[in-house]
């Protein structure tokens, strides 16, 4: 503690942020301040403190700080490290799925309706985001059962197309084959617009007659097709508020916490429809709901599409936020402090809801602790590790017969997996199928990277793990001496007993299964096997298909390479019609009916 009292007397009264680190040099958090002297002092007064907080502190061994222009920097800042960090007591967000649009291309003559999941300023109209168990799909099908507008991306010229399938079934006025005037496509795409609004009156009239006319000739599983569109148009038309604005499109966010767990509930309006919610259980170490808020919306809204207004509680910072917001994301955003009317009831029903998902998520949350950190923990002390592994890679070998051989890197973090780290290696030294050889190949180009430049992408690992049982730990184990590496922990994981191998210990160690620290090692072995196979058939896949099409007269490298990217594997060129595999640059409709032939046969 005492180069922590010496830090704590030159902290500046500047904006910032501050990255608090354990014993190993772990972030694990990150925080931002309007005065950096204050807040971090905060942490280390004798005053009063949320639980997770006296916990996190009781962790801290140093910290740093970075010095920011403004708050909203420090905000940003916040944010990024956050990202890169992923520090154990921050808000981290496991849900990061974008939700899908629709959007109508307003700037085409004949405009195109598709889905997208990012907006754009294009000048398109958007509609969405679609969740809560509405499909987007079915959105899309009836907007053009009803009004005929396109869907597809093809180009609309001066010379017109053949028309498609879609056509004859009544489905697609074809606009790319003359068959309407622009005047005509333009009102249908205005009728289309108003549906996507909310207007679903006509839609539902149009739907019911087709419905019985289907079942008056006896389709009756068209009949049941429409009745299902119908029924999903009843569902939408129930989640009309009907006490708001019409237009109203805001996002109700809601904290609840017991001041060792938290929750947030997000609620979704667009043009008056509550679209869905989401909801996250959190367990992080916040001085206070604004603070907790603030870090949440600035990692939400950095992925998914801000609304044009926030309903929030009182304690939000409403005026950082917003200024968030215009800074870094270029959005003009309200950010409402809902105290009475229609906005606090939709603000309460959200907090309800955040508080209900809170105290059905807390076991959960406890549970996953065990099965992560607690894990790790129980991890260094069973295998007598000398630092807590919060960062574990695991290593495995996948080939057949010595042919493209591959091996996995996979990550976890805190006994949870973090796929942005995993990496691939293609073995390229080695002959045959030895994978002791090939292990020790990909440790020493893993490791190489160590101490350069690369450290930033690759960070150093606290512990190793191999499939596989002593002959594989000591292959590997030569790497580590030959790179003279002494402080990260190498163990290995035998399958047929489950027993683990450290380095220090001749026998294997056999922790119960029932034990959460080896069910989270056998997480990871697994995961690497996986991933290790998947890379495996599908490189196998691909040099497949590139030597069965070098036996194809007619198909040079150039073409190989563009008939490769287009289909990736001989399953996929197999269920290819000559036309598609006539789409591909250099692929004349002779050669592809050639190729087509050669692989029916």
């Amino acid at each position: 503690m005492n180069i922590i009292r010496e830090k704590l007397k030159l902290l500046p009264e500047n904006p910032g942020v501050y990255i608090m680190l354990d014993k190993y040099g772990n972030v694990i958090y990150v925080g931002k301040a309007r005065v950096l002297k204050n807040r971090v002092r905060q942490y280390f007064h004798n005053s009063p403190k949320p639980a997770k907080v006296m916990q996190m502190v009781a962790n801290i061994a140093d910290f740093n700080y970075v010095i920011t222009n403004s708050e909203i920097d420090a905000l940003a800042l916040e944010n990024n490290l956050i990202k890169k960090y992923k520090p154990k007591y921050n808000i981290l967000l496991k849900d990061d799925k974008t939700y899908p649009y629709i959007k109508v291309n307003m700037r085409e003559e004949f405009p195109s309706f598709s889905v997208t999941r990012k907006i754009k300023k294009d000048g398109g109209r958007y509609f969405g985001p679609f969740m809560g168990g509405i499909n987007y799909r079915d959105i899309l099908e009836v907007t053009q059962l009803l009004f005929g507008i396109r869907l597809c991306r093809t180009q609309i010229t001066a010379k017109p197309k053949r028309e498609c399938l879609n056509y004859h079934i009544g489905r697609c006025t074809a606009p790319c084959a003359h068959k309407i005037s622009r005047e005509d496509y333009a009102a249908r795409v205005k009728d289309a617009l108003a549906f996507l609004d909310g207007d679903y009156k006509d839609a539902r009239a149009v739907l019911e007659q087709k419905m019985y006319a289907a079942a008056e000739s006896e389709a009756f599983e068209l009949a049941m097709d429409y009745k299902n569109k119908i029924a999903m148009l009843s569902k939408l038309e129930a989640k009309r508020i009907t006490s708001i604005n019409k237009k109203i499109d805001a996002d109700i966010i809601a904290y609840a916490t017991n001041g060792l767990y938290s929750a947030i509930s997000v609620f979704v309006t667009r043009n008056g429809i509550m679209q869905g919610a989401s909801s996250f259980a959190l367990d992080e170490a916040h001085f206070s709901e604004a603070e907790a808020l603030t870090s949440f919306i600035t990692q939400y809204y950095t992925a998914h599409e801000p609304p044009a207004e926030l309903i929030v509680p009182e304690c939000c910072e409403s005026g950082l936020v917003v200024a968030f917001f215009k800074e870094k994301l270029g959005r003009s955003v309200d950010v409402t402090a809902a105290k009475q009317g229609v906005k606090a009831q939709l603000l309460d029903m959200a907090a309800r809801n955040a508080q209900d998902y809170l105290e059905k998520s807390v076991d959960r949350i406890r549970h996953r602790d065990d099965m992560t950190v607690n894990a790790c923990k129980r991890l260094q002390e069973q295998l007598g590790l000398a630092r807590y592994p919060r960062r574990m890679e695991c290593y495995d070998i996948s080939n057949v017969s010595g042919v493209d051989k591959v091996a996995s890197m996979v990550v976890f973090i805190d006994g949870e997996a973090d796929r942005t780290q995993y990496r691939r290696f293609k073995i390229k030294t080695v002959e045959g199928a030895n994978d002791f050889a090939s292990l020790q190949e990909t440790l020493l180009r893993r490791l190489s990277k160590l101490g350069t430049e690369e450290e930033e992408r690759f960070p150093r690992p606290d512990l190793v793990v191999i499939d596989g049982g002593k002959g594989q730990l000591s292959s590997v184990e030569s790497i580590f001496s030959d790179l003279g590496i002494t402080d990260i922990d190498l163990i290995s994981i035998a399958k047929q007993d489950e027993e683990i191998f450290t380095v220090s210990s001749g026998e294997g160690v056999k922790i119960p299964r029932s034990d959460y620290s080896l069910r989270m090692v056998q997480r990871i072995r697994d995961e690497a096997h996986r991933f290790a196979i998947t890379y495996f058939r599908s490189l196998h896949s691909k040099n497949s298909l590139k030597s069965e099409l070098e036996k194809i007269d007619g198909v040079g490298k150039r073409r190989r390479i563009a008939l490769m990217n287009k289909f990736s594997s001989i399953d996929k060129i197999m269920d290819a019609d000559a036309e598609e595999i006539a789409s591909v640059p250099g692929i004349s409709l002779k050669l592809a009916k050639t190729i087509k032939d050669y692989f029916s046969n």
